[in-house]
């Protein structure tokens, strides 16, 4: 009898850890994600300066246009050095709109178009920008698939023993997901 309880024990003590390692895992892919996105928004805010700094030289009555892609930069680095989800997802739409409203002032400097620097800054930027949305997709994963562990039984009674919390998702804010008025942008 005595060595029935002894297995029973050891198996759910087998159990617990194999549960707690797993469980450990997810969540280092949880951060690892956040920690890709985070390199590649610095990447980002580093270029972005550079190019406020090559439209400036072309763009002297935009001051307000390069001043909102500025304003919206901090606010995505406030977001990120807080490890606020939500407020990220905004601070990102935000940067979103002022990079495409600086873009589209662009259109108006044929100099300022065809100068190599802008060009390759707009390249990089962009690039960093798809960059930034797949490594946000591996980030939703993984917050998912460590959601739905910790929630599901038996798992729960070890996260919920170990104090495994759930994560939020980057989800876009209600103007990401809004039709584009294409003929509006013909006309202006």
């Amino acid at each position: 009898m005595g060595v029935v309880i002894l297995v029973i024990v050891a198996i759910v003590l087998l159990y617990l850890m194999m549960t707690y390692n797993s469980l450990i895992a997810i969540r280092n892919h949880v951060e690892k994600a956040w920690a890709n996105i985070d390199v590649l928004l610095k990447q980002r805010n580093e270029e972005l300066p550079k190019l406020i700094d090559t439209c400036k030289a072309y763009m002297a009555h935009e001051s307000q246009t390069l001043e909102k892609v500025m304003q919206a930069r901090m606010g995505v680095d406030r977001a990120l050095n807080a490890h606020e989800v939500t407020g990220l997802s905004k601070a990102e739409s935000t940067l979103a709109a002022s990079l495409g409203g600086l873009y589209a002032v662009a259109e108006n400097y044929p100099d300022l178009k065809a100068n190599q620097t802008f060009l390759n800054l707009q390249q990089r930027i962009t690039g960093l920008e798809n960059q930034i949305a797949d490594r946000r997709e591996f980030y939703n994963d993984s917050v998912n698939i460590n959601n739905v562990r910790i929630a599901q039984f038996p798992d729960v009674i070890v996260a919920r023993l170990f104090s495994f919390n759930a994560q939020a998702l980057l989800s876009f804010v209600p103007e990401e997901l809004k039709d584009v008025d294409v003929s509006a942008r013909f006309n202006a």
